[in-house]
């Protein structure tokens, strides 16, 4: 059983007022009362309370904590000895394993499917709301793609390793595409490639590990796009499978590319289109408490008009967003974001997570891009 540290929550109430969820919903007990309180009662053999599936873990409670209490990873130790997940949770949480077992089906077939009103009709009796959006598959996996993608290399070049996680592998290439062009631009040699993210299961973490480690034991930086992944890396892993080691260094995608153009090493010159862009930083990346890096990177490009939308959580919080019981929860706890992006002037609406994307278009029909894609179009 997983044991985390209950005594450091001095019951401030802080995590409560910054939850999201439970500032538009009754139906949550809150973020303290389901995690660090209810622990010890979990810790006695007695069940969790319903509720628990509300919390989106969106970690906005552990930003917020002044005693760094993981508040959201309670929550996460006490679903995972659930031992009855329905249907329909199995579907959301293994999106990757769905990809795989419908790789034989055309393409074209598999994104009309799923807006098919029959089929539409059966998610939402299965509780996947027929109103959420979603990701369209893409022909073949960036995994595929990239063995065959031309790529700048010579001897000298520094070499790095790319973990794309799920959602680019199987969603959206184009902004991992664009990251290679990037690293390519900036003198890194043809990038060493892992499997793409499969989350939820030990054998998998151990996985993905074992490709990674011979890396980190080289010193190759291995680097991310997505923050979730990566907040999944540094922290979760450690939280919830603290048995697991050692566990490699997993850096920013944007963060190592802005520490090339601070230290001279990476140029970024712009062409002259100038764009209004509204920027939004994911919730799994402010966890991380390591600073907006794409935002940073961004703003050394004098051509773009960059506004920071500063406005909450968008809702979606991975897959909690697509849960019928759910969905009406997500808009409201987006609803400030929406806002902030229809009232702005922005042609763009940029952001590093693949999921808060898919929801803002959705909701506000705005473009939205990778913070790299962007930069490659500048540049390029």
């Amino acid at each position: 059983m997983i044991q985390l540290d209950l005594d450091k929550c001095l019951g401030c109430q802080s995590c409560v007022v910054y939850c999201p969820v439970a500032e538009v919903s009754q139906d949550f007990l809150g973020p303290r009362l389901l995690g660090p309180a209810l622990e010890r009662f979990r810790l006695l053999g007695l069940s969790s309370d319903p509720s628990l599936s509300y919390c989106a873990n969106c970690k906005n409670c552990e930003i917020s904590c002044p005693q760094n209490v993981p508040v959201a990873s309670f929550n996460m130790a006490a679903r995972l000895h659930n031992p009855h997940p329905s249907l329909r949770d199995w579907i959301v949480a293994h999106s990757e394993v769905i990809a795989k077992w419908t790789a034989f089906l055309p393409t074209w077939l598999k994104n009309t499917s799923l807006n098919l009103t029959p089929i539409r009709i059966l998610l939402d009796l299965l509780g996947i709301a027929k109103q959420s959006p979603m990701p369209k598959f893409a022909a073949k996996t960036f995994v595929k793609h990239i063995q065959h993608l031309p790529q700048l290399g010579h001897d000298g070049q520094k070499k790095v390793v790319f973990y794309p996680g799920c959602y680019i592998n199987y969603y959206d290439q184009g902004s991992g595409f664009d990251l290679v062009w990037l690293l390519n631009r900036a003198g890194c040699g043809t990038p060493l490639l892992s499997n793409g993210f499969e989350e939820d299961t030990r054998k998998n973490i151990q996985k993905n590990l074992e490709i990674l480690s011979p890396y980190a034991a080289q010193n190759i930086p291995i680097l991310t796009a997505c923050p979730s992944c990566r907040y999944f890396f540094t922290r979760e892993i450690s939280t919830l499978f603290p048995d697991i080691a050692p566990i490699p260094r997993i850096q920013d995608a944007e963060d190592f590319l802005l520490n090339l153009v601070t230290s001279g090493n990476f140029s970024l010159t712009p062409n002259q289109n100038t764009l209004r862009c509204i920027y939004h930083a994911p919730c799994h990346l402010r966890a991380q408490g390591e600073g907006l890096p794409a935002l940073e990177l961004l703003r050394k490009l004098p051509n773009l008009e960059l506004q920071e939308a500063n406005a909450g959580c968008c809702g979606l919080s991975g897959s909690s967003g697509f849960k019928k019981e759910k969905f009406a929860i997500a808009q409201m706890v987006g609803a400030k974001l929406f806002a902030k992006i229809n009232a702005s002037s922005a042609q763009i609406v940029l952001s590093e997570c693949g999921p808060c994307r898919l929801q803002i278009a959705n909701m506000t029909k705005k473009c939205t891009v990778h913070p790299l894609s962007l930069i490659r179009a500048c540049i390029e």
